[in-house]
């Protein structure tokens, strides 16, 4: 009889046990309300492990232990910055399809220079300044958002926040339903009405908060003391550049540097332009109703200070450590607000950056004695003018130049009867003999196809027919352009941190490889919708149960 009840007993525990796990699984597969995706912009992966033994349990460090960390995530981009990477990141696709191949291009149709976000037809909304005129309308894919609202018939609700205008615009998309920056020359959060027509009354009573006036009368200082910024150089390092190419040692006078610069631009070098962009997250959050039914809503959070800090102070700085410890802090508390609000069960964050950043040549060559160096393009540029002038005579061959692409003057090479690929091909192969240079192409051989599939696949996936310039060139590694009078925003690291968070996300770490436009199909088919057939990347089936 005891052995009778045991065997009972024994098949009641199985039978529960069995239930349990089903509905273990069953929460694990179930359909997010709200999808985050944080994007730090020029975030090393790197910075995960640097500055670990400092990060709070909350912030980093709980989409760490809790979430699927991409080990092996990369974007391969031709012209590496935030505002190519983005419309990448969103798209799920490169320039070759998105079309954004550089803040400007040259449109040889019109004979003129095309700003990528500029829009004249639209006004700002939130200021009377100009800082709203902008569009999605050169973005020639649909995004993440526009795939929501596709699936959804409309129901599901997208917003994207930013200090920047370039990463709000591109990561909300064409049929966001606001898309919001920080205005240089007022310090509130505005729009364009591209997105809206009127400002929401829960935006300007965050406006009239003052925040960005607020935060221009402290003074930054550091976290913690400065002796325990160990993972970075020393605090007056010979390698920043600093504020005004002046003021680089910790505390710093920001009511002083707003002064001196004229605008809140200077607030995005610091923390507190993160803090104000979380705190205008969460009203968003709250004032939208997010995640509150069953179609999924889209917020996109993009933190900047970091691309701004980085050119000043350089990626291993005391100021970049600050940053970081300090976002840590704000994702933290972002973390707790859409768990108590939203609930985390019922959402799928992703964290990752739009770019990376490198170290300086000079930090390379001078403290490491690495091979590095510098590359002047108006020398090249300069020397090929005159190499082309004594090879077909005089004439204005080069019409315009923007970082690694240089367009020709097609219209003089037709009229002197030149042959187009011989005429690109002698013009790539003498840019070909700088040092620092690591390969030029001529657009020719893209047009035709002929790099698809070779190891040029990089320059291949952002070059745009219609957009692009008809000699692109890579530098070696190491090696980075010096301009006399342009700020440099340039890096030659593809690698960038990619970590998963959600109920139906395995938590570990995940070594495959992974491209930057596998994020778009991989949230797709989590929510259980069809890939959008513009994307290019594949559903990172080891993260998900």
């Amino acid at each position: 009889m005891v052995f009778k009840n045991s065997l009972f007993i024994l098949f009641v525990l199985s039978f529960l046990f069995a239930q349990t796990s089903l509905y273990g699984q069953e929460k694990q597969t179930s359909k997010p309300r709200l999808v985050l995706v944080i994007n730090v912009e020029q975030m090393r992966s790197d910075y995960l492990a640097r500055y670990a033994d400092k990060f709070q349990n909350n912030g980093f460090q709980r989409l760490v232990s809790r979430g699927a960390v991409c080990s092996n995530a990369s974007m391969n981009l031709h012209i590496q910055k935030c505002i190519t990477g983005v419309p990448t990141l969103f798209t799920g696709s490169y320039p070759d399809r998105h079309g954004i191949i550089n803040e400007t291009w040259l449109d040889r149709l019109k004979e003129k220079e095309v700003d990528a976000l500029a829009d004249d037809n639209y006004i700002t909304v939130g200021s009377d300044s100009k800082e709203g005129q902008l569009s999605a309308r050169h973005l020639l894919s649909p995004t993440l958002g526009d795939g929501l609202k596709l699936s959804t018939n409309g129901q599901s609700k997208v917003f994207a926040v930013s200090l920047n205008d370039y990463s709000a615009v591109l990561s909300a998309g064409h049929a966001a339903d606001g898309a919001y920056w920080l205005d240089n020359q007022t310090g509130n959060m505005i729009s364009s009405s591209y997105y809206i027509d009127q400002f929401p009354g829960w935006a300007f009573d965050f406006n009239n908060q003052h925040l960005a006036e607020s935060y221009a009368t402290r003074d930054w200082s550091t976290l913690i003391p400065l002796s325990s910024y160990s993972a970075s150089v020393e605090d007056d390092s010979p390698f920043e550049k600093g504020y005004f190419d002046k003021w680089r040692t910790f505390p710093y006078d920001l009511k002083k540097l707003i002064s001196n610069e004229g605008s809140y631009r200077i607030l995005k070098t610091t923390p507190y332009g993160n803090r104000l962009i979380k705190d205008f997250a969460v009203n968003l959050i709250d004032h939208e109703r997010l995640g509150r039914d069953e179609n999924p809503d889209l917020l996109t959070i993009n933190f900047s200070s970091m691309d701004y800090a980085n050119s000043i102070f350089g990626p291993s700085s005391v100021e970049m450590e600050d940053v970081y410890l300090r976002l840590d802090q704000d994702i933290a508390g972002l973390l707790d607000y859409v768990d108590n609000e939203v609930g985390l069960a019922n959402t799928l964050v992703v964290l990752t950056s739009s770019c990376s950043s490198s170290y300086s040549a000079d930090f390379l060559q001078q403290k490491y004695n690495m091979p590095a160096g510098h590359v002047s393009p108006e020398s090249v540029v300069a020397l090929l003018k005159s190499y082309l002038n004594i090879t077909y005579g005089q004439g204005d061959w080069v019409e315009f130049v923007m970082d690694q692409q240089i367009y020709m003057n097609r219209a003089l090479i037709e009229k002197q009867k030149i042959p187009l690929n011989e005429f690109l091909t002698k013009a790539a192969s003498f840019i070909n003999q700088f040092e620092g240079v690591k390969i030029a192409l001529p657009a020719t051989g893209f047009e035709q196809g002929d790099y698809a599939t070779s190891l040029l696949t990089t320059i291949s996936k952002s070059f745009n027919a219609k957009r692009s310039g008809d000699i692109l060139f890579m530098l070696e590694d190491g090696w980075q352009p010096q301009f006399k009078y342009r700020k440099v925003v340039y890096t030659d690291n593809s690698r960038i941190p990619m970590i998963w968070m959600g109920n139906a996300i395995k938590a570990g770490r995940n070594r495959e490889k992974v491209d930057a436009v596998d994020m778009v199909p991989t949230i797709f088919d989590i929510l259980g919708f069809d890939i959008p057939p513009h994307c290019e990347g594949r559903i990172i089936q080891e993260i998900i149960w």
